[in-house]
């Protein structure tokens, strides 16, 4: 590699003319690099400086070193010393010396540009004679040793780390302010740069432009500019584009705010260095600035507190809380890059007794985080003291902090460690504010140190219960692992989930459904079945579909999950039942099954035959299982059931003597009596029964009085019901197809044309709504086959059925308003047999009698 070499100075007059002009040039130089170098170079001395120096104040003046770049690339590293008087004696005059690297070009051997201040290299006059040939490097000076460097960052300990920091945003950023350093020594400039071109990384510092002196700081380029105290005036405010560290100033007091604005750790603006900075401060205050080369050849990025900071530690260099986590983290990613003994060295350094009163809790995080990566690398007296710092964070820390294993403890400190934490484990244990899951960690740790805190697993079992069921999702990681290490906390937990079950079982079922609480403890008993939980479980965790829609099967799944007999703990049975129906009802086909299957003894204590009644109370109307299962409740549970329940029952089982034939006469009068008391009656049971009787009615032969008692009772009810059965379809195919039927029913629907109340609405909207589409269906001889069958139950009913069917108006309001016998005021006689007529309006009656022609002579038909 060659350095052109360019001398400028104040020359007698030559070929290139006189005054300051290029007076040797390596030739080949561009003239764009002279005509930059022009502008780079010059000197202006300072301000009170003597007008006419001796030789010995111009020994004292300062020395422009610089290190710019120029437009192309390229790098211009110049010397410029003032010399006083010129040729012609004439005072202001300077000498420079510079060197050219090409773009992209360092100094030989990789030096640092800085590594040339005060060079043998640098001439202190034009060479005389042919052109300077090009330089092959630079000598290093022998004024910048590390023992000077050392004592200089420590007389600048309270500036280094603003300035490490303001050279961290130059690299990072090309816009970053300038760095004004205030000096009144430029060679102090000088050994600034040493300073940070040995802390920056190689790359970073071999891009670092420099001047170590000029009088007009505005119109210097380079990224750090050294001026003396008084051109540093005008700089004051311009944050933007300056970055000022006056060190002139006396330095801050240790314990006491900065003399000036700038004479602190802080910024120039008061902004925290960065952690980088602070690292690379404190290596050169301690004087390790050897530690720099090693972490240049680190892994990470560039300015990351990591690196440098884990070498300080091993170094035993004190760093803040942050540098030690940084430091920690980055060995847990790279622990191959540390020796052991590097390691042990870093360990230590952060288990060393502290000042603080408490260590952050993201550098406990870090720690424990170390640990359990090369905690199995360390020596035993080394892993010991880091160990027992983390189950001390875990006791006393209010976050999370991973014990370590009991292995990592030498004996004689976990007896320590117990002695001295006992008190604040059992205290956390017991505590209930916050949660649970410190005193889970406290109990893991009591474990580790065997501190005896049995009796309070219990009571923290039954917190831990109540959360879990509360949230499920609550269960975590920590919880299993503390669960599977401390089995007297597994089985406790498990037994007071048991409890809850017999509470509340759809609480403990949605916990084990989202959390995966294991149900098998190894501690648990024989004698100790849980069989609640273990219900519970079945239902949580058991087949796909549970019983595949068949809820008595499932029913039976879920007691064999008990392990327990139903019939030596009835219980079961009732939280059986709450798990397969919930707040649904069984059937009653499936609640005749489980009546069937159990029998009535075990529902007594279980308190279970509540459901079944209610299955029988709520059941579809018309469903036969009702009414069976009714009749089964009312011998099964004769003391049992209140007596609302029980006349609901009974008239459950009303409907069921009437559909088997076993109903003695006097329908409508026992219905009556069960429905007064069984009201409120629920409407289903009301539906089913109505409808079983006006079935009968419709379908009975021998039904007759039953309508007369159903047209007297004036029930809503029952008459909607016969209304609703003679729409239906068997009904209306059945008047169709039976002459004799349809006869009957005119008669039926025919009588006490003036009864009014239910009967009257119902009465009428059968003759119009039902009979007559039939009648207008009937084909000529099927309507001749109504009248034969109307006639055998007398003249008169044929002569009214052809009145009613015959077209117009006229016949159907004479037949509305009850025919001539109506009208004449006959009195209507006793009707079957009967032996008194209620009456049913003005001027009407009704009995019933075995008479069947004159049944209608107070009205006929409406």
């Amino acid at each position: 590699m060659s350095l052109g070499q360019l001398h400028y100075t104040s020359a007698p007059p030559g070929p290139d003319g006189s005054g300051f002009r290029f007076t040797a040039l390596t030739p080949g130089l561009p003239q764009s690099v002279l005509r930059e170098a022009e502008q780079l170079i010059g000197y202006e001395p300072p301000r009170n400086a003597p007008s006419r120096p001796s030789a010995t104040e111009l020994e004292a003046f300062p020395r422009a070193f610089s290190y710019s770049e120029l437009s192309d690339g390229s790098r211009l590293l110049a010397r410029t010393v003032y010399t006083g008087a010129d040729y012609s004696g004439r005072w202001g005059n300077f000498h420079a010396h510079a060197v050219h690297l090409a773009p992209g070009r360092q100094l030989p051997d990789g030096a640092l540009p800085v590594s040339a201040w005060e060079s043998p290299g640098w001439a202190a006059a034009t060479p005389q004679g042919e052109a300077p040939p090009a330089l092959a490097a630079l000598p290093p000076s022998t004024l910048l040793d590390p023992a000077g460097l050392i004592a200089f960052a420590a007389s600048r300990a309270p500036w280094l780390a603003a300035v490490f920091t303001d050279l961290q945003r130059q690299a990072e950023d090309e816009t970053a302010p300038q760095v004004v350093l205030v000096e009144r020594d430029s060679a102090d400039v000088a050994r600034w740069v040493a300073l940070a071109s040995a802390a920056l990384p190689r790359e970073a510092a071999h891009r670092l432009t420099f001047t170590t002196y000029t009088r007009r700081p505005h119109l210097a380029g380079q990224r750090i500019v050294g001026v003396l105290p008084d051109d540093a005036h005008g700089l004051a405010g311009a944050g933007r584009r300056y970055r000022v560290h006056d060190c002139s100033a006396p330095p801050p007091a240790p314990d006491g705010p900065a003399p000036g604005p700038h004479g602190s750790a802080h910024g120039p603006d008061g902004s925290e260095p960065a952690p980088w900075a602070v690292a690379a401060a404190r290596i050169w205050s301690a004087g390790a600035f050897e530690l720099f080369q090693h972490a240049h050849r680190l892994p990470g990025e560039p300015f990351t507190a990591g690196p440098v900071s884990a070498l300080a530690l091993c170094a035993g260099i004190d760093l803040p809380s942050s540098h030690r986590t940084a430091a920690a983290l980055w060995a847990c990613d790279h622990p191959a890059e540390l020796e052991g003994q590097e390691l042990d060295g870093l360990v230590q350094t952060l288990t060393a007794p502290r000042q603080e009163a408490a260590v952050p809790a993201a550098e406990t995080a870090a720690l424990a985080e170390l640990f359990a990566r090369v905690g199995g690398n360390l020596r035993p007296e080394t892993a010991a003291p880091l160990a027992a710092r983390l189950l001390t964070a875990a006791v006393r820390s209010d976050e999370p902090v991973r014990p370590p294993e009991r292995e990592a403890l030498t004996d004689e400190v976990a007896r320590q460690l117990a002695a001295e934490l006992s008190p604040e484990l059992r205290a956390g244990i017991a505590d209930p504010a916050g949660g649970f899951a410190r005193p889970l960690r406290l109990l893991r740790v009591a474990g580790l140190l065997a501190v005896d805190c049995s009796d309070l697993v219990t009571p923290l079992a039954h917190r831990l219960a109540a959360a879990l069921l509360a949230d499920p999702s609550a269960y975590g990681g920590e919880l299993h692992e503390t669960l599977a290490d401390r089995p007297d906390l597994h089985t406790a937990l498990l037994r007071e989930l048991d409890a809850a079950a017999l509470a509340g079982p759809a609480s403990v079922t949605v916990l084990l459904e989202r959390a995966p609480v294991e149900l098998e403890s190894r501690e648990l008993e024989s004698r100790e079945p849980l069989p609640y939980l273990r219900m519970c479980g079945w239902k949580a965790r058991g087949p796909a579909g549970g019983g595949g829609g068949d809820r008595n099967g499932e029913l039976r799944a879920v007691l064999e999950a008990a392990r327990v007999s139903v019939f030596a703990h009835p219980p079961l049975l009732r939280i059986a039942f709450r798990l397969v129906w919930g707040s649904d009802t069984p059937t009653p086909e499936e609640a005749r099954y489980v009546l069937a299957e159990t029998g009535a003894d075990v529902h007594r204590p279980a308190e279970t035959w509540p459901f079944l009644v209610t299955a029988a109370l709520n059941g579809r109307p018309g469903d036969a299982h009702a009414d069976e299962l009714a009749h089964e409740l009312l011998a099964a549970f004769p003391t049992q059931l209140r007596p609302e329940d029980r006349a609901a029952l009974l008239l459950l089982e009303f409907a069921r003597d009437l559909r088997a034939g076993g109903a003695g006469p006097g329908w409508v009068d026992r219905y009556l009596g069960l429905r007064r008391a069984a009201e409120p009656v629920n409407p289903t049971v009301l539906e089913h029964v109505c409808g079983r009787i006006a079935w009968q009615l419709l379908t009975d032969p021998g039904a007759g009085r039953e309508l007369d008692d159903l047209i007297r009772s004036r029930d809503a009810d029952l008459c909607a019901a016969y209304e609703r059965a003679a729409r239906e379809d068997t009904v209306h195919s059945r008047l169709l197809r039976e002459p004799r039927y349809f006869a009957d029913r005119f008669v039926d629907w025919n009588a006490h044309p003036q009864a009014g109340g239910a009967w009257g609405k119902v009465r009428g909207a059968l003759l119009d709504g039902v009979l007559r589409p039939a009648a207008r269906a009937l084909a000529s001889e099927d309507l001749a086959a109504v009248e034969a069958a109307l006639a055998k139950r007398g003249a008169r009913h044929a002569e009214d059925f052809r009145a009613w069917n015959r077209p117009g108006a006229l016949s159907r309001l004479g037949l509305r308003f009850g025919g001539r016998d109506s009208r004449a005021g006959r009195t209507a006689p006793r009707r079957r047999g009967s032996g008194s007529d209620p009456g049913y309006g003005p001027g009407s009656g009704s009995g019933s009698g075995s008479g069947s022609d004159d049944r209608y002579r107070d009205g006929g038909v409406r």
